[in-house]
């Protein structure tokens, strides 16, 4: 079974730093496809960030040059660094395995990639 627990969440000021993970077991992430996504309250779910197989990345222009996301294939272990946090920035932040078909009201998983069951950061303006 495939197991993605998120965790480093928590409340923090506007223009802070967080950094969150997600441990994976029963998958390896070396070389394969990772998400990010979060759902604030009363909004869609949103993919944030993406590594892919050769390690590029890609984020949402919401969050580009203020996140980052990295793996640490030794631990099986992702990882989102975000810096200068904003209010908006506030939301539930699932990581999952790519590629993700997911259902936007809920934030979950509708495909057979695992999902993770997301953690809470809490940004104060």
């Amino acid at each position: 079974e495939v197991r993605l627990v998120e965790s480093g969440g928590g409340s923090v000021q506007a223009g802070g730093s967080l950094r969150i993970s997600c441990a994976v077991s029963g998958f390896t992430i070396a070389k394969n496809p990772m998400g990010w996504y979060r759902q604030a309250p009363g909004k869609e779910c949103e993919l944030v960030s993406i590594i892919n197989s050769d390690d590029s990345t890609f984020y949402d222009d919401s969050v580009k040059g203020r996140f980052t996301f990295s793996r640490d294939n030794a631990r099986n272990t992702v990882y989102l660094q975000m810096s200068s946090l904003k209010f908006d920035d506030t939301a539930v932040y699932y990581c999952a395995v790519e590629p993700q078909h997911y259902d936007s009201a809920t934030c979950r998983s509708v495909g057979e990639n695992a999902w993770g069951q997301g953690t809470q950061v809490c940004v104060s303006s």
